[in-house]
């Protein structure tokens, strides 16, 4: 694995804590020793970082794989390139349209994703507070004391008096080992993660919606397909039922076609049921309860037909920048930088503590006193009876884990690139054949309804073409369906249909204002998220999006 720049080089540019941070009064004796001390603590708080920098997860197999994608792999004079950002645009359906923009701003999922962002924004504020003095303690008090003495040898006494009392206590345990900053690069990569991981669900959100739209409306044409075939089977029930009253045909012919009208029929009910079901999956999806959808009103649409997909680029390049793949490599950075603060156990914990008092009562006799406290502290865990040991061995077995991990999501997101990219080559194929197998379906139908007609052929070859017009009116339908459902797929492998979006459209803003409201968010809610670090993953470089 070759090394990549650390995550939390971003912190360059922080400024080093003030050495002031720890005011005390001048006067005091010996205070330029301390602070001598202080800075020399100070310079030598960046001498060491602990554990492995992030190295970028080598994928073995990936130079090697050089598929064209079954011929999909063209150049940009073949075809108008698509933006991968709004794929859903070559389907030229206002409907489709209006669903994915509505389902992208009231998916209650996305806007989870949103508020995972906050968190883990607000999250990266806590491991970047480690790096400065992570105990600062005010106290006071004051106390009214009544003292009585009475009895024995002594005289009575009664004294009363105000004591009160105030102090300032600092801890700050220096960073000689990485362990703080460590733990702000696992933070800043679980930052960037949850960002892509919010992408991915734009991904995976527009590909869903438009999967079930086209299901819904493959369904009412099989409904449509279905009611015209049995009002077709019904026509010639009625006529055999004429000539079996005349005793021109025997009740066989009158049981045959009632029977075929009748299972058409019955299958209408059970597609019906399809359909509903398939339109609460995407209400569910545009954040709103079961029932019915203004958008899906009207006849029935037919299926888009796509021109065939052209893709620009090495099917790999656009695979390393899905959104999926970036998270994973992002919680590979965040475990790796555990490890080094796992480490950092085996080493003793030294920091500088510091207390400034006053104490005083109502008593003149009494003088008030003033203390001031300063100097470092040690600790050493040094028998820890392999805890620590074993402490990093686990994090290290969970770094292993995230590794195979990404390599699983590499791997699958490569079969589902290549699983959607001949899903749509051979459903086109397919089309082709099942088009010209419907107007011979139709040709036959009416041949053998003349031929019955005319005597030469029994009622068999009538019941026979209709089941085949049947057939393969819906197999030509249904594959329709799989083609552009692959067309789906395969911009969905790609990790085609997400935005950079500003952290106002993370969440509503109704929803903003009721967290403002309950707790004091600052800026967070507003400022800009900050750009993907160069370099720091393996999706690093132009987006597809782009």
């Amino acid at each position: 694995m070759r090394p990549r720049p650390r995550i939390c080089r971003r912190l360059a540019w922080r400024n080093p804590l003030p050495a002031n941070r720890l005011s005390v009064p001048l006067s005091y004796t010996h205070f330029p020793a301390r602070l001598a001390l202080l800075g020399a603590a100070l310079m030598l708080n960046a001498c060491a970082v602990l554990g492995p920098d992030y190295q970028q997860p080598e994928v073995d197999w990936l130079d090697d794989w050089q598929t064209s994608l079954y011929g999909q792999v063209g150049t940009p004079e073949q075809q108008a390139v698509a933006d991968f950002r709004f794929w859903w645009l070559l389907f030229d359906d206002p409907t489709l349209n209006r669903l994915i923009e509505t389902a992208r701003r009231e998916n209650p999922s996305l806007q989870t994703a949103g508020l995972r962002i906050l968190e883990s924004r607000a999250r990266l504020g806590i491991a970047d507070s480690t790096l400065y003095p992570q105990s600062q303690q005010l106290g006071a008090a004051v106390s009214y004391v009544n003292s009585r003495q009475r009895g024995g040898v002594q005289p009575n006494d009664d004294q009363d008096f105000t004591s009160y009392q105030g102090g300032f206590n600092l801890g700050w345990e220096l960073d000689f080992w990485g362990r703080f900053r460590r733990g702000i690069e696992s933070a800043d990569a679980a930052f960037f993660a949850s960002i892509a991981n919010q992408q991915n669900l734009q991904v995976l959100l527009s590909a869903q919606v438009a999967e079930l739209y086209f299901a819904y409306r493959t369904t009412e044409l099989q409904i449509g397909i279905a009611r015209d075939n049995a009002a077709i089977q019904k026509r010639s029930y009625q006529i055999t039922e004429r000539l079996y009253k005349r005793g021109e045909k025997s009740e066989l012919d009158l049981q045959q076609a009632k029977t075929q009208y009748l299972a058409t029929l019955s299958s209408v009910p059970s597609l019906q049921l399809t359909l509903i079901k398939t339109r609460n999956a995407l209400a569910a999806l545009l954040g709103r309860p079961p029932g019915e959808l203004p958008e899906l009103a009207g006849p029935p649409a037919r299926l888009p037909a796509v021109e065939p997909v052209v893709i620009r680029e090495i099917p790999a390049q656009s695979l390393m920048r899905r959104p999926d793949i970036r998270a994973a490599a992002y919680q590979v950075a965040a475990q790796s930088a555990q490890i080094g603060i796992a480490e950092a156990d085996f080493y003793p914990s030294i920091a500088l503590l510091g207390s400034i008092g006053w104490s005083g009562n109502s008593l003149g006799a009494s003088p008030d006193i003033t203390t001031l406290a300063l100097g470092p502290s040690f600790s050493w865990n040094i028998f820890d009876h392999g805890a620590i040991a074993n402490n990093v061995r686990v994090e290290d077995a969970l770094l292993q884990q995230s590794i195979e991990q990404y390599q699983e999501a590499v791997l699958q997101a490569a079969h589902e690139i290549d699983d959607a990219a001949i899903s749509v080559v051979k459903t086109a194929e397919k089309q082709l054949v099942l088009e010209q197998s419907v107007v011979a379906a139709r040709r036959s139908l009416a041949l053998a309804n003349s031929r019955y007609r005319e005597g030469y052929a029994d009622f068999q070859r009538v019941l026979d073409a209709q089941s085949s017009l049947f057939s393969q009116t819906e197999k030509e339908l249904t594959n329709q369906s799989s083609y552009v459902s692959g067309v789906v797929a395969l911009y969905k492998a790609l990790g085609g249909g997400w935005l950079d979006m500003p952290v106002q459209q993370l969440i509503p803003e109704k929803v903003r204002n009721r967290m403002q409201q309950r707790s004091d968010w600052g800026n967070l809610l507003s400022t800009p998220l900050p750009p993907e670090p160069s370099g720091s993953t393996p999706a690093a470089g132009t987006s597809p999006n782009e």
